[in-house]
């Protein structure tokens, strides 16, 4: 029986790309959720609804993780703060940015994205927040990931990809991972979010990408129009970023002519701050609620950049497939 929801959910569409999230997170020092909120039941990964799965017969598989799209809202007067996967109006949200990732990124490969119990967007408003809520997405991409690996992957090299919260889970997730399972990463696309010491700490797995085509690596970017525009939670701690337009790491402009708008724009890695400034975009910026700035393109870090990083995939798939 599907439960009525009382309050307004405020609908964070993947069109706009926007997500929030702050802090590294570790379940080790994060406290419980609040036992005031509700929390939705945790899903299944052994049911196909709380999957997005295209079957191509590829021999690569892309795994997604996709960024907040839910904002708070009440069961029974209650608040809640973390995504229903089995309510209706909030899978849409979930589903469209997994449909959105398909048809942008995936190119040939096998597209696996879970629903999870994303934290809402009112959550990423101080640390304290985050560290009592986090688990439970945790809890829940990982059950996702390692149902994947034992039910869906068949021992086949994925990509593992993600977008701000998600990019969150891929840096988790590959903390997680053991020599076997990180054998057969193609590349990790850590989307909008940063790579600290502490993560470099915690595994020997998160490798800087070098360039185009190196493997077994994690590709890491923020992007702004100019430093003033960053925002200290989602880019600030980051050790490593590559310029994914013309994959590399200094300083050396790139041409993008961009696919949201008649620009030609130009895409720079700042070494010293590790953010990928782009000059020339004439759209309206888009402020993200809560903590967003003009100037700041997190909401478009996938829109933007969608052509190359489908060429990547498919050259990193090619070039694993090639060696092994």
């Amino acid at each position: 029986m599907i439960r009525k929801y009382s309050a307004t959910i405020i609908s964070v569409v993947f069109a706009l790309g926007l997500c929030c999230v702050v802090g590294s997170v570790s379940c080790r020092n994060s406290r419980v959720a609040q036992a005031e909120d509700v929390i939705p039941a945790q899903p299944d990964y052994a049911d196909s609804t709380q999957w997005y799965i295209t079957q191509r017969d590829a021999p690569v598989d892309l795994f997604y993780i996709i960024s907040t799209e839910t904002g708070d809202y009440t069961i029974e007067g209650i608040p809640c703060h973390y995504a229903d996967t089995r309510n209706d109006s909030i899978r849409q949200l979930l589903f469209g940015e997994m449909r959105r990732v398909d048809q942008l990124l995936s190119g040939s490969l096998n597209y696996y994205s879970p629903y999870y119990r994303q934290c809402t967007l009112q959550t990423f408003t101080s640390d304290s927040l985050v560290a009592a809520r986090m688990p439970i997405a945790m809890t829940d991409w990982r059950k996702a990931f390692a149902h994947y690996l034992a039910h869906f992957n068949q021992g086949r090299p994925f990509i593992l990809a993600g977008f701000s919260q998600g990019a969150l889970a891929v840096v988790d997730l590959i903390k997680s991972m053991d020599s076997s399972v990180y054998s057969r990463m193609v590349a990790a696309y850590v989307i909008g979010w940063h790579v600290t010491d502490r993560d470099l700490a915690a595994t020997p797995y998160l490798r800087p990408a070098q360039d185009s085509s190196d493997l077994g690596v994690t590709i890491c970017y923020n992007t702004v129009r100019d430093n003033s525009s960053a925002i200290p939670m989602i880019s600030n701690g980051n050790r490593f970023a590559i310029n994914p337009v013309n994959w590399s790491t200094d300083p050396k402009p790139a041409t993008l002519v961009s696919p949201i708008s008649p620009d030609t724009l130009t895409v720079t890695l700042d070494t010293a701050t590790l953010l990928l400034q782009v000059l020339g975009y004439s759209g309206k910026d888009y402020i993200i609620p809560l903590i967003g700035r003009e100037g700041n393109y997190h909401s478009l870090e996938i829109s933007l950049y969608r052509q190359s990083l489908r060429r990547n995939f498919a050259l990193r798939a090619n070039a694993f497939m090639a060696l092994h």
